[in-house]
């Protein structure tokens, strides 16, 4: 069809496609010409119909959507003839086909476009040979456009597939020039820059950040891109004032915290912003994702050291006391987060599973939260996202309560919220995920994740009482040993022989280490053992007389290293290159158990906590520039030897 400038929509198409990045665009008459192409990529695909209409920044945001390799357009059109509908569970695509044959459950219809990550390009081209006749296909035939058949073929095979939604721009597939110019008259009625501009901003966020920042960060994030400021460079903006805003809460006088309060409110704006300009601009990079993950966890501790500092100097002798109990407790709560986000993925998956269950109280539950998540402003809706405690309200809090009160006040009021928080998600998590029944660290490298070390490999297979009841259990003797000590002050401190009996109770832990983790709780494994291992590491410094700040100091470096698997997880990266050398939960417990009981337990923390902190930044410099430095040049080696390099 002509489109209103008189060029044909395909040809407007491919011009739109080079726009929005694409190396190279090829027009094909079949799939099975598709198919031969497909086998040749040696980059990611972006195909399209021919019938698309829409703006330009569409088809760039499905070619750098960093949701994930292999992403189809989503729109909210009615399904016409022959066209593909979806169900979406979690911003995956779970089930496509025609609209009649899901049920009812369709949650939008395909538009026409999809992005292939390099690994899904063989199933890609499967798709497309099955859907041309020319292999037989899994399931039966879908009727309609190519680009339809296509993907309800791709999403037959199994693969992750990530659904892009159109928001505030305009995207139609067309059938008629009827069609086709009211389309075009909706993508001219929408100023695409301002559109983009809005779009930086998350469609759902906390209250906190949705009111008080939200309302303004835009225009940040429009001077940051006018300056030439990139995510990375925003991001270490806000470090800086998370950093002052510590030091100035340390320092402790009204006009001091007032000042650090404001920097701590401006520094979360800019974590913000260091997101918006990246999607702002579509500056995305796995080192940017990593940056921002690590970074919003040490700034929030690195305030909490301020803090506890801050507390101290005031007079109060428990200030590095609170700072330990936040960082502990605020570090399990992020790994619980991290792992339930993980069992939803895998229950999107696969939907079937969470049928198993039987219905009861998780599927009630369920049901309501889905609800709740539907009704989009309603009192419930943010009832709903604040009790949980998300960032936003934490650095909320803290501003206020140390600008009216001081850091006493404000450790007390962060812990009284995170131990609510905690209680409250926790046990409506345990509910829900006991009727998913759906396992997660068998799909994953379990002792990865758990972070096990080489002394645990031999250990015996314990399969009773399974690993998270051993995980929970191995905890609580360094939890008694903590309330003796506690008991007896620093006139009668526990003997520190005691440490052997809680080490021998940690030490429980590695026995399921080799058990299937396919429990419907064992999500919760890997944040009992980082419980065990602070509370142990807790212990010693007590026992063994160690200044309190050594404790944290210790404690914070440990966080950059579990946080590191965590947001490689998150990414779907591989392990830091140095993990093996990080020793393991159990490696790490037994060094510093040893040096407390031949009286150097201040020397051993200082050491091993030095020792993991040069393994972490080695890690990090090998994983983000030594490697991808030697990768790079290997390839430049293999063009210039008549290779040809990725497109």
């Amino acid at each position: 069809m002509p489109t209103g400038s008189g060029e044909s929509l395909a040809d407007r198409l491919a011009d739109q496609l080079r726009r929005a990045g694409a190396d190279e665009v090829r027009q094909v008459a079949d799939l099975a010409e598709l198919a031969t192409l497909v086998d040749a990529a040696t980059g990611p695909v972006l195909v399209t119909g021919a019938d698309l209409v829409a703006h330009t920044a569409v088809l760039r945001h499905l070619a750098t959507s960093p949701v994930g390799p292999t992403v189809a357009l989503v729109l909210t059109d009615p399904p016409g003839h022959g066209r593909t509908a979806v169900r979406e569970e979690r911003g995956q695509v779970v089930e496509a086909g025609p609209a009649e044959t899901l049920g009812g459950g369709a949650t939008g219809v395909f538009g026409g476009a999809l992005r292939v990550g390099v690994d899904d390009l063989p199933s890609l081209a499967a798709a497309a040979r099955a859907a041309a006749g020319v292999t037989p296909a899994a399931a039966p035939p879908v009727t309609g456009p190519a680009v339809d058949r296509l993907f309800a073929g791709l999403t037959g095979l199994g693969g992750l597939t990530f659904a892009q939604r159109v928001r505030l721009l305009v995207a139609h597939r067309v059938g008629d020039p009827a069609g086709l110019a009211a389309a075009e008259a909706a993508v001219a009625a929408v100023d695409e820059d301002r559109a983009e501009l809005k779009l930086s901003v998350k469609e759902r966020d906390d209250f906190f950040t949705t009111f008080f920042v939200s309302t303004w960060s835009p225009y940040v994030t429009k001077a940051s891109a006018r300056l030439g400021l990139g995510p990375t460079a925003v991001t270490m903006i806000s470090v800086a004032f998370a950093v002052a805003a510590a030091v100035l809460f340390g320092v402790g006088g009204r006009p001091a915290l007032v000042v650090g309060a404001v920097l701590l409110y401006l520094g979360f704006v800019l974590d913000c912003v260091d997101g918006q300009v990246a999607r702002y601009t579509r500056h995305f990079s796995a080192w940017g994702g990593w940056l921002d993950t690590m970074a919003d966890r040490a700034k929030e501790y690195v305030v909490y050291a301020g803090l506890g500092f801050g507390a101290t100097q005031a007079g109060f002798r428990y200030g590095w006391a609170l700072a330990i109990a936040a960082i502990t407790l605020q570090t399990v709560r992020h790994m619980t987060d991290t792992w339930y986000g993980v069992l939803h993925d895998e229950a999107a998956r696969r939907p079937k599973a969470t049928e198993a269950g039987g219905g009861g109280i998780g599927d009630k539950l369920n049901a309501a939260s889905n609800r709740v998540q539907a009704d989009t402003g309603s009192v419930s809706y943010w009832l709903k996202r604040t009790v949980v405690f998300p960032i936003g309200e934490r650095w909320a809090l803290i501003a206020l309560t140390v600008a009216l009160f001081g850091p006493l006040v404000s450790l007390y009021a962060v812990l009284a919220w995170g131990v609510l928080a905690f209680a409250y998600t926790g046990a409506l998590r345990t509910l829900r995920a006991r009727w998913m029944r759906v396992p997660v660290l068998d799909t994953v490298d379990a002792t990865l994740y758990r972070d096990d070390g080489p002394l645990v490999a031999r250990f015996p297979l314990a399969r009773r009482p399974g690993p998270l009841t051993l995980a929970v259990l191995s905890a609580l003797p360094a939890v008694i040993l903590l309330l003796v000590a506690l008991r007896g002050g620093e006139a009668a401190p526990p003997p520190r022989w005691t440490l052997l009996l809680a080490l021998a109770g940690l030490l429980l832990a590695g026995g399921g280490a080799r058990a299937a983790h396919d429990g419907p709780l064992d999500w919760l494994v890997p944040a009992a053992l980082r419980a065990g291992e602070f509370l142990f590491a807790i212990a010693v410094g007590v026992v063994g007389d160690v200044p309190p700040w050594l404790i944290f100091g210790y404690l914070f470096v440990l966080t950059l290293h579990h946080y590191d698997l965590t947001a490689r997880l998150e990414k779907r990266q591989a392990a830091p290159p140095l993990h093996g050398g990080t020793l393991g939960w159990e490696g790490r417990s037994v060094l510093l158990a040893l040096a407390a009981i031949v009286g150097f337990a201040g020397i051993g923390m200082a050491t091993l906590g030095t020792y993991l902190l040069v393994v972490f930044v080695g890690s990090v410099a090998l994983a983000w520039v030594v490697l991808p430095a030697r990768a790079a040049r290997a390839s430049v080696g293999l063009v210039g030897a008549g290779g040809r390099s990725p497109g």
